[in-house]
């Protein structure tokens, strides 16, 4: 059965990393996703995002899509096919919200990984490192979806596996034995009926 890892967590938890690194070690596939916003200069369609135009955005079937900043992102049914079909073992990197949809979307094919960092105050040295300003880390930080994002959401309550990404090495082993139950999951048959 072909399975799609979800990483979820608030922006600075370290879901891009997780993301390359289960890339790297296991060639665990990044669904693409689409957007209305202009390719910048180093990007490249589909390997970055698929970039659409409003007319072709609509071409695709989503599993979910929001509107930021007077563009259109979302992630389609065909991008995670395409991811599927070089790998059985797909990941993407989503908001809170985005989790709880592709849970409700997919069920069995979903594996949830929600990332924590106990201090706040890792998270904004890691975003000042990423390059962010001190302004636009305290916005992202007072947003209702960072708060939202910071905590593990009811529906995904059972269903996700946590994390704690402070330390890089003990993560690492986490994700390593976490990745290893989503490959046994993968062997399995889901129930008819």
């Amino acid at each position: 059965m072909d399975k799609v890892i979800v990483i979820a967590g608030p922006t600075g938890s370290g879901k891009t990393t997780i993301a390359d690194y289960l890339y790297q070690k296991y060639g665990v596939i990044k669904v693409i996703t689409h957007t209305t916003r202009p390719k910048r200069k180093n990007e490249q369609s589909g390997i970055d995002y698929y970039f659409e135009t409003d007319e072709t955005f609509d071409d695709n079937h989503y599993l979910e899509q929001v509107q930021y900043s007077y563009y259109r992102y979302g992630s389609s049914y065909e991008g995670l096919r395409r991811a599927w079909s070089k790998n059985s073992i797909a990941s993407i990197v989503l908001d809170t919200a985005g989790a709880i949809t592709y849970l409700k979307e997919l069920g069995a094919q979903v594996e949830i990984l929600f990332l924590r960092v106990n201090e706040e105050k890792t998270l904004k040295d890691r975003l000042l490192k990423r390059g962010d300003s001190l302004e636009a880390i305290q916005k992202r930080i007072d947003s209702p979806e960072y708060r939202r994002d910071m905590q593990l959401p009811e529906e995904l309550q059972g269903r996700a596996t946590v994390i704690n990404n402070d330390d890089w090495e003990h993560t690492k082993q986490k994700i390593d034995q976490f990745y290893q139950r989503v490959k046994e999951a993968t062997k399995k048959i889901p129930n008819e009926g």
